[in-house]
Formats: structure tokens, C-alpha cells, sequence
């Protein structure tokens, strides 16, 4: 590795950028004549040209055609993307109307993560990735049925961090208001301040068996409940900004139609991404899309991940713009989801009832 430094020195850094960034813009491949046509790069052509040979040779650049120019490899985008890539600050422009995006009536996760996705499939013209895991943390403040016609009732289930979820359940019979009064006290009872992540289906299973006579007939109302729960602990990825990614011409439409399929198989790699923001390629098998780059940062509350925020895209996005973008987002949805604790806190979790041995 210390030889390596030792040959990359500035100059040959310099025209490893300028290579990048002409690349990007254009996506052909570049010339050293190319290179120096540039103002700041006051070198002879026979120069670069040993310079790009030598670049190639250490593997930060490849030659497509014996008769082109040279293109950046992996290898390549990352040395740029760590220590290459020019500065990029958000004007004051940028950021008003990034808070604008993010400026929502109930500011949950869940429409903040939603509108920073549309923003940034709209603004990088990339897809953009998007998993909220913040509600696992949560606990429920809420569980309501509110009779909405002949045997038919919603479920409302409500959390501390603000997420809402409901369903419509459809029973045999109309409940009468004693069943309905006894099923909100027993869920107020029994479910609120209650963790998320605590309602398996066991517990649930053991709550039901605690109603007594009631269990019969109030078992959907349960199941419906055991739904929304499981609503909430799902860690499903979202993508916006889709068919940004089938125009591209760079990347193959077949792998990104399998990327759609199994769009949750990049779960793990959200999860496993080291640090809050992680730069990852289409290499190796790594990520499902060949030719393809996915920038992801990562959302926290109270210190824990709670979600990621990125963009998939070509390997010649603009980085040095995008990725202020992702880190302005993903820093300000922290910020404003762990202002202000609703009642109800994490740290005031009580435990479901057990079942009798």
C-alpha cells in the first residue's frame, strides 16, 4: 500500500480526477488529449499519457478499446469519492427548500422518509432507497376500534414516534357497546407502552387467552391487531423514482427489473453499511445491479440507527453533488424525529401479560 501512495503523487492524482469528472459528463471514455486541453493542466500530452498508463497499470483506470481512452474502475471512484472528488456545500437555496420537502403537518419517519425519497429521485434523477426501522423502537400509545358500518370496524393502532396504522375488519356479527367498551379498556390496559417489538405472535396469543369469555368474540379484532404490529416491524424498502432508472442506457433494464423483484434483498446491506454514510458498487455480485453505484446514509434516533436514506444509480452520478443532498436529509430527519419524545417513551416499557404454567 505504501508503494502505491508513493507512485500516486499529485499529478498523477490531479489527472485521476479530471479523468472521473470528464467521465461523468460526458460517459466516454477520455483521452490524455482530452486531459490536456484542460486550462489547469499545465503537462505535455506524452506526460498524461504515461501518467494514465501508469494509472491503468496500479488499477484505477481501464482501457475499454485498445484504441480509446480510459474510463474509471472501481477501484478508481473509490479513491475519488475518499479523497478526489471536489467540494459540493449546499447553498442557503438548497437547504430552504430540502426543510420545505421536509416540512409536514405530523413530521413522523414515515412522511419524512417518503418525501425525502420523492425529493431525491426528483433532484439527483436517480431511484431513490429509503427503509424506516424507527418504529421498532416505539412504543404503542393507542389502540382504538371505531364501528364504521354493519360489522364493519377500523383498528387504529398508534406508536410514540407519531407512525399511525390501521385496518378495517369485517365480522360475523355487530359487537355490542359493552364488548366494544371492554375491548378498548383491555387494549389501553394491556397494550399501552408496550414495545413494538415485544408483540410476537405468542404474546399476542397469550393476551387472547387472557380475555376470558370475551375471546371468541373478539378474536378477528385480535388478529387484526397482531397485523398492524407486524405492519410496524417490517423493515421493507422503499423506492422512489423507479423509471429514472429504467431510462438510463448504462445500466442493464433486466438486472433493474430483478432489483425491483427482490428489492428487499438490500435490506442487509443497508443494515451492514459501515458508518452514516456508505458509498457501495455493483461489483462482485455485492449488489445486484452491474455498472451501478448505491449511496446510503443512515437516519438515527436517540443514538440507534432508525433508518437509511439513499440513491441507486449509474457509477458516473455526479458524487460530489448528490451526496450533500443524502447527508443534509438524513441529518435533518435525525434532528426531527429526537426533538421532542411523545408520552409514552421507549424508556417507559411495561411487559404484555404472561401465560399461566
Amino acid at each position: 500500500m505504501l508503494g502505491v501512495i508513493v507512485l500516486l503523487d499529485d499529478r498523477k492524482l490531479k489527472i485521476l480526477a479530471a479523468v472521473i469528472n470528464e467521465y461523468i459528463v460526458t460517459g466516454e471514455p477520455v483521452s490524455s488529449k482530452s486531459i490536456a486541453s484542460m486550462p489547469d493542466m499545465r503537462v505535455s500530452p506524452a506526460t498524461i499519457r504515461n501518467d494514465m498508463a501508469m494509472l491503468e497499470q496500479l488499477g484505477y483506470l481501464e482501457q475499454p478499446h485498445t484504441s480509446a481512452g480510459r474510463i474509471p474502475t472501481y477501484s478508481g471512484y473509490r479513491l475519488y469519492i475518499d479523497k478526489l472528488m471536489p467540494e459540493y456545500s449546499l447553498s442557503d437555496d438548497d437547504k430552504r427548500l430540502l426543510d420545505d420537502i421536509l416540512n409536514v403537518e405530523v413530521p413522523t419517519a414515515d412522511t419524512l422518509i417518503e418525501n425525502a425519497s420523492r425529493a431525491l429521485a426528483e433532484l439527483t434523477h436517480c431511484a431513490a432507497v429509503a427503509k424506516n426501522v424507527s418504529p421498532r423502537f416505539s412504543v404503542i400509545t393507542k389502540v382504538e376500534v371505531i364501528p364504521t358500518g354493519r360489522r364493519m370496524y377500523v383498528l387504529l393502532m398508534v406508536t410514540s414516534s407519531g407512525d399511525i396504522k390501521n385496518k378495517v375488519c369485517r365480522l360475523e356479527f355487530d359487537l355490542t357497546d359493552e364488548q366494544l367498551e371492554f375491548f378498548s379498556g383491555y387494549m389501553a390496559e394491556n397494550l399501552q407502552g408496550i414495545s413494538i417489538d415485544e408483540l410476537s405472535d405468542e404474546a399476542m396469543h397469550n393476551l387472547a387467552a387472557a380475555m376470558g369469555t370475551y375471546m371468541i368474540t373478539l378474536a378477528p379484532l385480535i388478529e387484526g391487531v397482531c397485523e398492524l404490529a407486524e405492519g410496524f416491524r417490517d423493515n421493507e424498502v422503499v423506492v422512489a423514482g423507479e423509471k429514472n432508472l429504467l431510462a438510463r442506457t448504462d445500466i442493464d433494464n433486466d438486472q433493474i427489473a430483478n432489483f425491483f423483484e427482490h428489492k428487499n434483498e438490500v435490506v442487509k446491506m443497508l443494515d451492514d453499511s459501515f458508518g452514516d454514510l456508505q458509498v457501495m458498487f455493483g461489483e462482485n455480485g455485492d449488489f445486484v445491479i452491474e455498472n451501478s453505484s448505491i449511496i446510503v446514509s443512515k437516519i438515527k434516533k436517540d443514538g440507534k440507527t432508525a433508518g437509511s436514506l439513499g440513491v441507486i444509480g449509474p457509477l458516473r452520478i455526479n458524487y460530489a453533488r448528490i451526496i450533500p443532498y443524502i447527508e443534509y436529509l438524513t441529518g435533518r430527519i435525525t434532528e426531527m424525529i429526537s426533538e421532542d419524545e411523545p408520552n409514552g417513551s421507549a424508556g417507559d416499557i411495561k411487559s404484555l401479560p404472561q401465560k399461566d404454567e
